[in-house]
């Protein structure tokens, strides 16, 4: 969806949406104050939804830049941001909004990477192109009981004759375990179905405290077309190790993966790698999670019995209610972000224990997942154990052809 710096494309026409021009109409910014500054931003009430950005025809969504004078974790976590592509009545996103901009853990801080970005840890900047066909909504809704006095935004976006025919939408997936399960992996992305492309991952981890200092021993693992939960194709050898970093985590940024977070006094981090210079190709499917394993120092070994395996679908959206999305004490992982090309319907099947919803790009418009049975998970060793309390994921990733089963 790039194009070559000094080439005009035929047929594009640049548009802006803000509350000077909420349309993006040609001619029709600062009407308000007779061609002055006249409303550059605007209160959010309890319960109200805001439409950033509404186009008809085909285009492509190049920036999303906003800020809020509010940025605690309530409304880091209570604000649900959703993106609709070609009049879908289910959003292709779904997400609160700190945790879609690239930080979660209800914080916000300064960092710089391909796809997102935050200058000065108050503002909140995405640069993925999002392609559409037949138009495009995105929408902001204040689940909190407090209004939020100023909201600045700036949605760029073009329109054009047509968009390529291999394109993709972007989705979001955004999940969470509180507290997570002793012996299990948490389940960065459920199983979907399809031809595509996983484009990496956002994570926070709120580790518990009772397992040391280090709590990222686990592996990255993906299985790709077929694999079996217990042989995915690709297997990584630690958390910090994903995202280049060696031998624990400090704070860093960089183009495809840091950790703008790394607070070890509340057992706190929030890191990123995006799967751009090294892409992850599946033809059929594709599932990915992380196991969790924490070093504990001398001490005998842990071992826990297999749990008898879930077969419930898991929705992609909705999502939990805004205080069931809180950050705080004893929470471990939060991960990838994903853009993919599917092609039915979202399933409808909701669950109270795991909610789920995406970030991902796709040629159709709907996200549909099929999730494997859970995998049996035996840990056994002497300095290793499970970390975390809690888990929460915001995927995003690049799919094409996904079918439901």
């Amino acid at each position: 969806m790039s194009t070559p710096l000094f080439c005009r494309p035929a047929g594009v026409r640049t548009r802006w949406a803000s509350f000077e021009n909420p349309l993006g109409r040609k001619g029709g910014g600062a009407r308000e104050n007779r061609g002055a500054k006249g409303h550059p931003a605007d209160t959010l009430e309890p319960g109200e939804a805001h439409t950033l950005m509404q186009a008809e025809g085909p285009g492509v969504v190049r920036r999303i830049w906003l800020t809020i004078s509010d940025r605690s974790a309530t409304m880091l976590r209570g604000l649900r941001l959703e993106m609709l592509w070609d009049g879908a009545e289910t959003p292709a996103v779904s997400a609160p909004l700190g945790d879609f901009f690239g930080v979660g853990c209800g914080r916000r801080t300064a960092f710089d990477s391909a796809l997102f970005s935050d200058a000065e840890g108050r503002s909140f900047l995405c640069h993925i192109p999002m392609p559409f066909r037949r138009g495009a909504r995105i929408v902001l809704t204040n689940d909190t009981d407090r209004r939020l006095d100023h909201l600045f935004y700036d949605v760029n976006y073009e329109l054009c004759d047509a968009v390529a025919d291999d394109a993709l939408y972007l989705h979001a997936h955004w999940r969470r375990e509180r507290p997570t399960r002793l012996g299990e992996d948490f389940t960065v992305l459920p199983r979907v179905s399809g031809s595509g492309r996983f484009l990496g991952a956002c994570f926070s981890v709120h580790a518990d405290a009772r397992y040391g200092s280090w709590w990222g021993e686990g592996e990255v693992k993906v299985c790709l077309d077929g694999d079996a939960p217990d042989a995915p194709t690709l297997v990584g050898t630690g958390v910090e190790d994903y995202i280049g970093d060696a031998w624990g985590l400090k704070a860093f940024a960089s183009t495809y993966a840091g950790c703008p977070i790394a607070d070890g006094g509340a057992h706190a981090y929030s890191f990123y790698r995006w799967h751009v210079p090294d892409p992850i190709w599946f033809d059929r499917d594709c599932r990915v999670t992380i196991q969790q394993i924490g070093c504990c120092g001398a001490g005998g070994p842990l071992e826990v019995g297999p749990r008898a395996p879930d077969t419930d679908d898991l929705p992609l959206v909705p999502f939990h209610a805004a205080q069931q999305r809180m950050p705080g004490e004893g929470q471990p992982l939060v991960f990838p972000q994903m853009i993919r090309r599917l092609d039915d319907e979202l399933a409808s099947t909701e669950t109270d224990e795991v909610p789920a919803v995406g970030l991902l790009a796709a040629e159709d418009r709907h996200l549909v997942e099929g999730v494997d049975a859970a995998d049996d998970a035996l840990l056994r060793g002497r300095r290793f154990a499970r970390v975390g309390r809690r888990a929460e994921a915001l995927l995003c990733g690049l799919a094409a052809d996904l079918h439901a089963h």
